[in-house]
C-alpha cells in the first residue's frame, strides 16, 4: 500500500478491508497497522498470526482480533532482549484487553460470535468485530503516544 492510500485510511477501514480480502481477524489487525505505521515487519513474520483467527484454530478461545492487536502492541512494545522489562508490554495489553472486554462485554471468540464458521452471520460479526478492535487499537495508541495512527 502507498503513502498515499494509508494516509486516506483508517485503521478500521484497512482492517476491514484485509478480513475482506480473505485474511482472518488476527491477520487483518496485524497487517493493517504494520501497513499503517510503516513497521519493519515482514509477510513472513505476519505469518505467525494466521493460527489466531476462530480464537486459536477455531477453538473458540481469545479473540484473534484482539490477539492481532496484541501482537502490535508487542511490535511497538516488545522487548529485544531477555534483560529488559516486560512491565511495559504486560502493562499495554492488560489494559488494551480490559478495553477490549469492555467494548464487547467478553473477549472470548465462542461467546463474541456464537454463528456457525463460514456463515454469513459469523463473517459480519467478525467483519465488525475486527474493525471496531482496530478503532479502539487506534484511539489507544494515540492516547499513550505509542504511535500516531488515524
Amino acid at each position: 500500500m502507498s503513502e498515499q492510500q494509508q494516509n486516506n485510511v483508517s485503521a478500521k477501514e484497512l482492517a476491514g478491508q484485509n478480513f475482506k480480502a480473505g485474511y482472518n481477524c488476527a491477520e487483518s489487525v496485524a497487517r493493517a497497522f504494520r501497513d499503517l505505521l510503516n513497521l519493519d515487519v515482514s509477510d513472513e513474520a505476519l505469518r505467525m498470526a494466521s493460527g489466531f483467527g476462530g480464537g486459536l484454530g477455531h477453538a473458540g478461545c481469545m479473540c484473534g482480533a484482539l490477539s492481532g492487536a496484541t501482537m502490535v502492541l508487542g511490535m511497538l512494545q516488545g522487548r529485544d532482549s531477555k534483560e529488559q522489562s516486560r512491565g511495559p508490554i504486560y502493562s499495554s495489553a492488560q489494559e488494551f484487553h480490559s478495553i477490549f472486554s469492555e467494548e464487547f462485554g467478553a473477549a472470548c471468540c465462542r461467546v463474541l460470535n456464537p454463528h456457525e464458521f463460514g456463515s454469513q452471520e459469523q463473517r459480519h460479526t467478525c467483519l465488525k468485530i475486527t474493525g471496531t478492535t482496530a478503532e479502539l487499537l487506534s484511539k489507544y495508541l494515540q492516547d499513550k503516544q505509542l504511535a500516531p495512527v488515524k
